[in-house]
């Protein structure tokens, strides 16, 4: 079994059904095969074999699903590329994932255009939209929809073992270069097969497609939904920004299923977009990536009474997510976070010690993950691999692989697990060692606060890192309320030194909150004010 199966073995079942939907456009399961079938057909006769990377520059739309599964059929990896990414990242990651041939739509050729300066290659300019061509051995060209309508072709049919990749994902890596996750056939047909067990996927569903294709969480989307013979609603990145258009996608699509990362819910709550006992044919609302604040996710419940809320744990390392955690009922204390819960089938999640040792239930330890969806490591890098995947100590040998997600977490008695925070957001201000995963879950449970983030900053002298708070809140609620606020939950050294009220909290390229860029953003405010205490000094030196 392949990825690309599950398309194919839906379409002999119901060919005519909607494969893929996004705006006016509709792609049945027949059609999607077609297209398929003849794009990997032209991807052969240009080269593309077993083994080998296609870079995809294409915008989320059906033609991008259709050239994801024409690679697999030509027995390739696809490597999905953002296309709003500057084309200096662009580069970053093809030279490191090497395609044998970049794959994009007419709009790209600016990007091509600017990737090609990059990387050293001709000018692709002058690239016709209607075919690929290979600019003096540079495997660069363009694709359009009318190029797959051409004379049928039938598909190179090659047959892959499951345990090789079917795409590279590139995460952000802490020196800057772009870091690229194996992802293969067997790790994604693992969670996948749970997952629609799980959910109980079925051809009558219509799902959300809402993270971007560079993003792992859209391979759930993508699959899960073909697994089942359903209908994925690609959900247009124009209504991210506007939280009314996307709940209104929602209620005028009827979707059955909508998965997010939980910045977009925050966001519709924030606004109140969704009204009560809304959706109607909603059945489950599933989140994961981040933490969602527990106000938020209360709010939601309340509204939707009939829906089922799973939140679901896991890095891109260990494919989509690793565990799951369905509510029984809206949480009574809106202070506390939601556990990430148990395993998928498949997984296991320990918490083990700084000597790779399970800690008791109820002690603090560091996250690890094993089983079925650990990826085979980052492309072409054996020390970073070395560094995050290490044996495990519980086999003779340490034959097995477990894999170091760099998250804190604890087991309660019931062998539910809770996450507790990034390791790296274990700080230490004024001589405390302080958890902002703490202090942000307080804050978000204040009345009024509708998105909140905590970071640390580098103070230096005794006070260490200075807790740094930034937030969007209702008219009226500045500091003075919200620390007051948090004193009641918190011991004093725990509260923030500096805030930052903002309209709307910036996000990365894969709507999670873009922490780094919060830290700048004080950084910058520590620096005018240094600035200006230094002004001011100056001033009354002078005035002597």
């Amino acid at each position: 079994m392949l990825l690309q199966d599950h398309a194919a073995r839906a379409a002999e079942a119901r060919g005519e059904a909607v494969a893929l939907a996004m705006g006016d456009e509709r792609l049945a399961y027949a059609e999607l095969e077609t297209l398929s079938d003849r794009l990997a057909a032209q991807l052969a006769d240009r080269g593309v074999a077993r083994g080998d990377r296609v870079g995809l520059l294409i915008p989320k739309r059906p033609s991008a699903i259709v050239a994801m599964h024409a690679v697999l059929k030509a027995g390739a990896a696809y490597v999905p590329l953002d296309a709003e990414s500057p084309p200096q990242r662009l580069a970053r990651i093809v030279s490191a994932a090497e395609p044998s041939m970049l794959l994009a739509v007419p709009e790209a050729a600016g990007r091509l255009e600017g990737l090609a300066g990059e990387l050293a290659l001709p000018p692709v300019g002058s690239v016709e939209a209607d075919r690929i061509v290979g600019a003096d051995g540079a495997p660069l060209g363009v694709f359009a929809r009318g190029d797959w309508d051409s004379p049928a072709a039938v598909a190179p049919g090659v047959r892959v073992d499951p345990s090789e990749p079917a795409h590279l994902l590139f995460t952000s890596g802490s020196t800057g270069a772009p870091k690229g996750v194996v992802i293969t056939h067997a790790m994604v047909l693992a969670f996948v097969d749970w997952a629609v067990r799980e959910f109980g996927t079925k051809p009558s569903d219509r799902i959300s497609g809402h993270p971007p294709l560079h993003f792992d969480l859209s391979t759930f989307d993508i699959y899960a939904t073909f697994a089942a013979g359903a209908e994925l609603h690609l959900v247009p990145p124009s209504l991210s920004v506007d939280p009314r258009a996307l709940a209104r996608f929602i209620r005028e699509r009827e979707l059955t299923q909508w998965f997010s990362v939980p910045s977009v819910l925050t966001y519709m709550a924030k606004f109140d977009a969704v009204e009560q006992d809304d959706f109607p044919a909603l059945e489950r609302l599933l989140w994961c990536g981040e933490v969602l604040p527990t106000p938020v996710l209360c709010h939601w419940m309340r509204k939707l009474p009939h829906v089922r809320f799973t939140n679901l744990y896991g890095p891109t390392e260990a494919t989509i997510a690793s565990s799951h955690h369905t509510l029984p009922s809206i949480p009574a204390d809106e202070t506390l976070p939601v556990p990430i819960g148990v395993a998928c089938d498949g997984e296991e999640l320990l918490v083990l010690d700084e000597r790779l040792a399970p800690v008791p239930p109820g002690e603090i330890g560091d996250l690890y993950i094993a089983g079925v969806g650990l990826s085979p490591g980052y492309w072409r890098d054996e020390e970073k691999t070395r560094a995050a995947f290490l044996p495990d100590p519980r086999t003779p040998g340490g034959e097995g692989r477990i894999y170091r997600t760099g998250d804190l977490a604890r087991v309660d008695d019931d062998g539910v697990v809770h996450f507790l925070g990034r390791a790296d957001s274990q700080i230490k201000s004024r001589g405390y060692r302080i958890e902002l995963g703490e202090i942000e879950s307080a804050l978000n449970a204040v009345a009024g606060v509708r998105e909140c983030a905590i970071v640390g900053v580098d103070a230096g002298g005794f006070e260490g890192t200075a807790i740094c708070a930034a937030y969007v809140g209702s008219d009226g609620l500045g500091p003075p309320q919200l620390r007051g606020a948090l004193a009641s939950a918190l011991p004093s050294y725990m509260l923030p030194a500096r805030w930052l009220a903002l309209d709307v909290l910036p996000k990365n390229q894969n709507g999670k909150i873009d922490r780094p860029a919060l830290r700048e953003r004080f950084v910058a405010q520590q620096a005018e004010q240094a600035a200006a205490r230094a002004a001011r000094a100056g001033g009354r030196e002078r005035s002597r």
